[in-house]
């Protein structure tokens, strides 16, 4: 690698472990625009960040103090037929972002991975940002901000599961965790479409097109993974999601959103049975 595509890529892992460490929404956005500007071949001039190691070391990311994380057991029912309800959804989708844009900006810095994958992911947490905002700014309109409402935990956990893999980071959260939002936007577009909610319904419109994107690059790299460790792509994803005990894929899956991100037929029908039935389901066909 030329010494000047180093350096650019040295930058951005550097920033993205910067923004990594943000606790505060508005720097952490700050810290992704200039992994923005990095990207399209300008950003932030002078000496590349340098981030506190030790702080690196942390079990999570930097975040506000609010939102309270509770257990998902305690979150209330979000109803959208009351105005209340329709934001403590829309503000449970904005903690899914603010989650997803550390998932992405931890694949970039954690592992020693070329620059290609280093820039995939950072254009991942520069969409996160983008639909964060869209999110807290649609919050605020409605008379509430991100922090309001209780929330809870459980991207980030399988994510600090899968820390010393990038294989196993690239089979589970994009392949099983942010997949599912590519099935359950659909019906929750249906229930803010009946419940008069055009904004919110646009709103998840936009998530949905570029949440394509980003499973399908986690496809991409987890088969790259594959090939380069000689491993089989299907037994692998099976040992993997039972060794880190993802949790269950919840149907109906978004069929047509889940191909066009690069998982196969025979993938989907396994994903189908992979039910918490207490057995190990059968491998895809080959």
């Amino acid at each position: 690698m030329p010494p000047s595509v180093s350096h650019r890529v040295d930058a951005l892992r550097a920033w993205a472990a910067r923004a990594w460490l943000a606790a505060d929404p508005a720097g952490k956005l700050e810290c992704v625009a200039a992994i923005a500007a990095l990207l399209e071949g300008g950003g932030p001039s002078g000496p590349i960040p340098v981030p506190d190691r030790d702080a690196l070391g942390a079990s999570e990311p930097g975040r506000p103090a609010r939102p309270r994380l509770v257990d998902p057991r305690s979150v209330p029912a979000r109803p959208v037929g009351s105005a209340q309800g329709r934001a403590a959804l829309l503000h449970a989708i904005a903690h899914i972002e603010f989650n997803a844009i550390n998932l992405a900006l931890d694949a970039a810095w954690r592992f020693e991975m070329p620059g290609e994958f280093v820039r995939d992911w950072l254009s991942v947490a520069v969409d996160e940002a983008k639909h964060f905002r869209m999110l807290r700014d649609e919050l605020r309109a409605r008379g509430h901000d991100y922090g309001d409402f209780d929330a809870h935990d459980g991207l980030w956990q399988l994510a600090w599961r899968t820390r010393d893999d990038v294989l196993a980071r690239m089979a589970l959260v994009p392949r099983v965790m942010e997949a599912r939002g590519l099935d359950a936007t659909p019906p929750l577009q249906r229930r803010l479409r009946g419940a008069g909610d055009a904004r919110a319904v646009a709103i998840l419109q936009v998530i949905l097109e570029e949440e394509v994107r980003h499973v399908a690059i986690g496809n991409r790299w987890y088969h790259e993974l594959c090939t380069a460790r000689g491993l089989d792509p299907r037994e692998t994803f099976i040992d993997l999601y039972e060794r880190h005990a993802a949790p269950p894929v919840r149907g109906p899956l978004n069929r047509e959103a889940r191909l066009a991100a690069g998982f196969t037929q025979r993938e989907l029908d396994w994903l189908s049975d992979a039910q918490p039935t207490g057995r190990r389901p059968p491998p895809p066909a080959t």
